[in-house]
């Protein structure tokens, strides 16, 4: 089992340890943050998109095609009934050499993207308090 330590250095910012990566984050001010970093769910956001990032540059470096002009972004939209994340939605915009055929093995690659299936086949959560 991973194990991801979290330090809290002051005010509302909050850090993750990583594989000796230090991930900071912080609110905004109108939440009473500071807003120096990302809040946690910007990160969150920001891992799905990246995620499907390097399957897609993957997509191109294994197939030697030419990725300059490749474009990638997420739009998401929020749900404010349920007070989350309503839709992401990722978009590709290709190079104009990039050949037709690989459209839909492209796509298909993006989705393996293993933070979405993560979300599409969420994982038991579990809180422990101890003293």
């Amino acid at each position: 089992m991973a194990k991801i330590e979290i330090k809290f250095p002051g005010n509302k910012k909050v850090n993750a340890i990583v594989n000796g990566f230090e991930i900071k984050t912080d609110q905004p001010t109108m939440a009473g943050g500071e807003g120096t970093a990302p809040t946690p769910y910007d990160l969150f956001l920001s891992s799905l998109a990246a995620c499907a990032g390097i399957f897609a540059i993957s997509f191109f470096q294994t197939r030697n095609l030419n990725s300059e002009g490749f474009e990638m972004w997420m739009d998401v939209s929020w749900d404010k009934e349920k007070h989350k994340l309503g839709k992401a939605v990722l978009n590709m915009k290709l190079p104009a050499d990039f050949p037709e055929k690989y459209i839909p093995a492209l796509k298909q690659a993006v989705e393996l993207c293993s933070v979405k299936r993560t979300i599409a086949d969420p994982p038991e959560f579990e809180t422990v308090v101890t003293k």
